[in-house]
């Protein structure tokens, strides 16, 4: 472990002991330790607020009398004024069912009308195969009349005369 201008290295900890492709650190494979790695840069998560807590802090901006007032809530809470401004205008819009959180996505189908809908598929489904079901029927039916007449009138022709071949 070494000092370099105040911060610790180690070496042999980096990538490999020969070092990265254009590594001009003069020391191959060595890594601050307490400085995190440029490469890695790390998502920030998006805050999500309660409705709760929302209505608080409208209500405590709406308090501030004196000037200044609501700038030093805003830093305090870390909070943005177009925040503020949209949170109010949610509740003046609906009270706190406006405020509460949204779920992300498509909205969730009511489970009897996904139910009604697989039973009409299925329905589609059915009808199809009936449909093909008494196709099949009447092409059988075909078949049999036109081997019934093909026999029949084989029967009809082994009892006349032979003709000669």
């Amino acid at each position: 472990m070494l000092e370099l201008n105040g911060l610790e290295v180690r070496v042999g900890a980096g990538r490999s002991a020969a070092g990265a492709v254009g590594d001009r650190s003069g020391v191959a494979g060595a890594v601050l330790v307490g400085v995190p790695d440029p490469e890695l840069v790390e998502r920030p998560k998006r805050r999500r607020f309660s409705a709760e807590y929302k209505l608080r802090s409208v209500r405590e901006a709406e308090a501030c009398s004196r000037s200044g007032e609501v700038g030093e809530l805003l830093r305090r809470e870390g909070l943005y004024s177009s925040l503020l401004t949209e949170w109010r205008r949610a509740r003046d819009s609906g009270a706190l069912e406006a405020l509460a959180p949204r779920r992300r996505g498509p909205a969730r189908q009511n489970p009897e009308l996904a139910e009604l809908a697989a039973v009409r598929r299925r329905l589609e489904r059915s009808e199809a195969d009936l449909k093909t079901a008494r196709r099949v029927i009447e092409i059988q039916g075909n078949v049999y009349a036109l081997l019934e007449d093909l026999l029949s009138e084989g029967a009809d022709d082994s009892n006349g005369p032979r003709r000669p071949q």
